[in-house]
């Protein structure tokens, strides 16, 4: 025991703790993506009966082209794995607003593909989406604390997606 105690000791004298301003940053950007996220699916359950990720989805399939995209797709333009994914569509074709097609070139492979009933949900929830994330974010900011929010979201995002084969990623799990 006393090695895993000289080890823990070791661990801890080597970390590099954050210092009280950035605990503060952190802190408060935890706190406030935690109570966005509940802000927009508190808003799009009460319009479309549906979280907030299931409406990304949805947006990303009425912007891909032919309204569709194979799984894998979606799941990376979703960030999110492949087994959350296949739940969540389950969830929309349930509903009505999604089908998955085979995909003909890979026996593996499906699409899928924003309904009609999809495109009115988003037709109808839309607005009152735009409206919530203006009025809990943008009006907000100043259009400098926009552009340098956007700026910094833009570098730890592509920090975090490295393009080398192998990265651990939601979509490739």
């Amino acid at each position: 025991m006393g090695d895993m105690t000289t080890a823990s000791a070791s661990a801890t004298t080597q970390s590099r703790w954050l210092t009280d301003h950035e605990q503060r940053v952190w802190r408060s950007y935890l706190h406030a993506t935690t109570l966005l996220e509940d802000h927009l699916d508190r808003q799009l359950q009460r319009d479309a009966g549906i979280p907030h990720m299931y409406y990304g989805l949805l947006v990303g399939l009425a912007e891909a082209p032919g309204q569709r995209l194979r799984m894998t797709e979606l799941a990376m333009k979703a960030k999110i794995t492949r087994s959350r994914l296949s739940h969540a569509v389950a969830r929309l074709e349930k509903n009505g607003w999604v089908r998955r097609e085979d995909c003909p070139s890979d026996k593996r492979g499906q699409f899928a593909v924003l309904t009609d009933e999809g495109a009115e949900v988003l037709r109808r929830t839309a607005p009152g989406h735009v409206a919530a994330v203006r009025q809990a974010l943008f009006e907000r900011l100043t259009p400098e604390q926009q552009q340098a929010l956007g700026e910094i979201m833009q570098i730890v995002a592509e920090g975090l997606q490295p393009d080398e084969a192998g990265a651990d990623l939601p979509w490739l799990r």
